[in-house]
C-alpha cells in the first residue's frame, strides 16, 4: 500500500497542463470522489491494523500534495495569461502622471556639466551671509549702491547679516581657505529687493566660475567663454565682449552671444540687434586676491557669472520669470521628455 501511494505521488509530481481545461481534467482524475486519491481510502479497510497509522498519514499527505500541485498548475496558467495580455494587476487604477525635471534644473546642470569638462569643481556656500564675504572682500566701496536697502535683504536689526545677492561670496570663502590653483563653479540661489514682475523677481539663480593660478590671462577667459557658448548654444554661436565695470574684476566685460532665435538677423527678443547679453566677466581684481590672502603678484585669475533664468529664457523662450517659481503643472508639462 505504501509503495502504491509513493508511485501515485511520483505520478502527480510530474503533471503538466496546457490550459485550464486540462487542469480541471487532472483535478477530477485525482481528487474527485471517484478519483485515484480518494480510491485509496476504499482500500484502507484491508490494511493490517498495525499499518493503518502509517498508511493513513501517507494518504493524507498525498491528498494535500495533489491539491497543492493542481492549484499551482492553475495559478501558473493564470499568471501566464496576464503576461500575455499585457495586464499588470498590481498597478494602481489611477493614471500615472509622468513627471519632469524643472527647466531651471535642466539648464543649471547643463551649465555645470560644461564647466566640469573644463576641470571646474562645484563649490557651495551659505545663503545667509555677512558683509565681509558678500561685499567688503569683493572690493565694494562702503557707499556702493548694492549695499543699499533697495537691493539687499538685511536680516533683523544687524547690518552685517543679509541674504546673499550674488554667489561671489562662495568664491571669497574658497579663496580664503584654499591655496591656488583654484578652479570652481558656484551655482546657487540669490536674493535682491526688487519688485516682482514678468522680467524681475526677488530671488533667482546664478552660476559663477572662478579660476586662479599663476599666469592666468584674459586669453584664458576668452577661450573659456568661446567654448562655453559653443557647447551650450551650438557651434555656430558667436560671442562679443563689451567693456563694463564690476568692483571685483579689472578689466571687466559683458558677453553677448549671437541671438539663437533669429540667428543674428534681428528679432524682438534681441531688439533687432542680433545680439543677446548672457553674462558678466573679467580678470579678478588684485585687491580681491589680496583681501582673501592670495598674493596678487604671484597669482592672477578670471571670474564670470550668469543668471540661470536668463539662459533658460534663451533656450526655451520663457517670457515670464514668475512661471519658474509658481510650480504650475501645465507649465512643467511642457518640459516632459526634454532630458
Amino acid at each position: 500500500m505504501l509503495q502504491r501511494i509513493a508511485d501515485l505521488r511520483a505520478e502527480i509530481e510530474g503533471l503538466t497542463a496546457a490550459d485550464a481545461a486540462e487542469v480541471e481534467t487532472l483535478r477530477i482524475k485525482y481528487l474527485s470522489k471517484k478519483g485515484l486519491v480518494p480510491a485509496l481510502m476504499n482500500d484502507f479497510r484491508s490494511v493490517p491494523a498495525e499499518d493503518k497509522r502509517a498508511v493513513g498519514q501517507a494518504i493524507n499527505e498525498l491528498k494535500n500534495f495533489a491539491t497543492d500541485k493542481i492549484n499551482s498548475l492553475r495559478d501558473a496558467l493564470a499568471c501566464g495569461n496576464n503576461e500575455a495580455s499585457g495586464l499588470d494587476l498590481t498597478r494602481t487604477a489611477s493614471p500615472i502622471h509622468q513627471g519632469t525635471r524643472h527647466p531651471l534644473s535642466l539648464v543649471r546642470e547643463e551649465i555645470i556639466a560644461i564647466f566640469r569638462r573644463l576641470g571646474f569643481n562645484i563649490a557651495e556656500g551659505p545663503e545667509i551671509e555677512d558683509d565681509w564675504h558678500l561685499f567688503s572682500s569683493l572690493n565694494f566701496a562702503a557707499d556702493h549702491p548694492a549695499r543699499d536697502m533697495q537691493d539687499t535683504f538685511f536680516i533683523g536689526s544687524k547690518p552685517d547679516v543679509l541674504l546673499r545677492s550674488h554667489t561671489s561670496s562662495v568664491q571669497t570663502r574658497v579663496m580664503e581657505s584654499t591655496t591656488p590653483p583654484i578652479r570652481i563653479i558656484c551655482p546657487g540661489r540669490v536674493y535682491r529687493n526688487e519688485a516682482i514682475s514678468a522680467r524681475a523677481h526677488c530671488f533667482f539663480h546664478q552660476v559663477e566660475a572662478l579660476y586662479v593660478d599663476k599666469n592666468v590671462t584674459f586669453a584664458d577667459l576668452l577661450q573659456t567663454l568661446q567654448y562655453f557658448a559653443a557647447e551650450l548654444f551650438g557651434s555656430e554661436t558667436k560671442i562679443r565682449l563689451r567693456p563694463s565695470y564690476f568692483p571685483f574684476t579689472e578689466p571687466s566685460a559683458e558677453m553677448d552671444i549671437s541671438c539663437n532665435i533669429c540667428g543674428g538677423k534681428g528679432c524682438s527678443f534681441c531688439k533687432g540687434t542680433g545680439w543677446v547679453e548672457i553674462l558678466g566677466c573679467g580678470m579678478v581684481d588684485p585687491n580681491v586676491l589680496d583681501a582673501c590672502g592670495i598674493d596678487s603678484k604671484v597669482y592672477s585669475g578670471f571670474a564670470l557669472g550668469m543668471g540661470v533664468e536668463r539662459i533658460t529664457n534663451l533656450k526655451y523662450r520663457v517670457n515670464d520669470l514668475r512661471l519658474f517659481s509658481e510650480n504650475d503643472v501645465r507649465f512643467l508639462d511642457e518640459f516632459v521628455g526634454t532630458h
